[in-house]
């Protein structure tokens, strides 16, 4: 009998193939989402996600200034597929980590709002107000300017969170330096402010105690405002009249992840029409796309044209980020 080896060989190296091709899809079927969201928001959207796909998701959930390290720290052996719920300016700042993906939803976001490269997409916008507990502070006794939040008067009765770990903290931080005359000046009430303010490690940490009665105020994500007045929270959400800065939220495929495939996947359905009239009938986030009336959702958030925006030059302090970070910190430090 003649063996033909040839045969055996061509017969081998297709069982091989389709051994790895198999074996690439089974991992596909899962996502490891690197997200700075709640637990809320994660449960909504995973489970939505692993209903309407069949991919498993793995979250890791921490502060986006912590998950931005981590990125760093595995950039040689990446362990995650997406980074999700983190600002423009961090974005921008570690987009070497990310590779391009063209979601489906792109055409549907405003430029302004996703990265020329394709390297991230906004989902959320977040719009930086004070939230104020109406039992502890009556409300017509508010604060109706980010400048009322100076008074002495409020000292230990507002709470902020640690901008080293919230982008959202950063870009408030900034913009009050700003706001309060720049330089010197515009830092010397960053550090009064600060001297008022219970300086807490997450952001969610601020809208549970103004909603459920530890601070007096609060400065925090509007969304935050609106989810707890809907659930029965004494909280009212305050525009400021100075102004104030809308803070876009995105998300990004990580460079050389596991499930590149399903990464891409998670990017399409977070910013799908009916997936963020879904998320905003739930939680009242904001959504990056358009096309979303919200007159016709629950909440009564009046549309983003009626709020009035103050001048922040994003670009600016996202350039100076680390040195930024850096004096950030020594006030936090010297008004303890």
């Amino acid at each position: 009998m003649t063996v033909n080896v040839g045969w055996f060989k061509t017969m081998a190296v297709g069982v091989l193939f389709l051994s790895v091709a198999a074996a690439t899809a089974h991992a596909q079927k899962q996502v490891i989402v690197y997200t700075s969201n709640e637990d809320t928001l994660n449960s909504l959207v995973f489970a939505g996600f692993e209903k309407d796909t069949g991919i498993k998701v793995q979250p890791v959930a921490a502060g986006s200034g912590v998950l931005v390290r981590r990125l760093s720290a595995e950039k040689e052996r990446p362990q995650g597929d997406v980074l999700w719920g983190i600002s423009r300016s961090l974005l921008d700042t570690n987009r070497a980590y990310f590779q391009p993906y063209r979601s489906q939803n792109r055409d549907a976001i405003p430029a302004e709002f996703r990265d020329p490269d394709d390297l991230w997409i906004g989902n959320n916008l977040h719009v930086m107000v004070i939230l104020q507990n109406t039992k502890l502070v009556p409300e017509a006794d508010g604060p109706r300017q980010w400048a009322d939040l100076l008074d002495k008067r409020l000292k230990g009765k507002i709470a902020f969170t640690d901008p080293v770990n919230s982008g959202a903290a950063f870009t408030t931080t900034t913009l009050l330096v700003g706001m309060f005359g720049g330089g010197e000046a515009g830092w010397g009430k960053v550090a009064n402010l600060f001297t008022n303010a219970k300086i807490l490690n997450k952001s969610s940490l601020v809208f549970q105690g103004v909603g459920q009665g530890e601070y007096s105020l609060g400065v925090s994500l509007e969304y935050a405002g609106y989810l707890w007045a809907n659930n029965g929270a004494p909280v009212k959400v305050i525009y400021p009249a100075e102004g104030t800065v809308v803070q876009m939220e995105g998300c990004a495929v990580i460079k050389g992840g596991p499930n590149t495939t399903s990464a891409e996947a998670f990017v399409d359905y977070i910013n799908r029409k009916d997936v963020r009239e879904m998320i905003f009938a739930k939680t009242f986030r904001r959504p990056a796309r358009q096309d979303v009336d919200l007159s016709h959702l629950p909440g009564g958030m009046p549309p983003l044209a009626s709020i009035k925006q103050a001048p922040y030059d994003e670009k600016l302090w996202t350039e100076a980020r680390a040195a930024t970070l850096q004096r950030i910190q020594d006030v936090i430090v010297q008004t303890r």
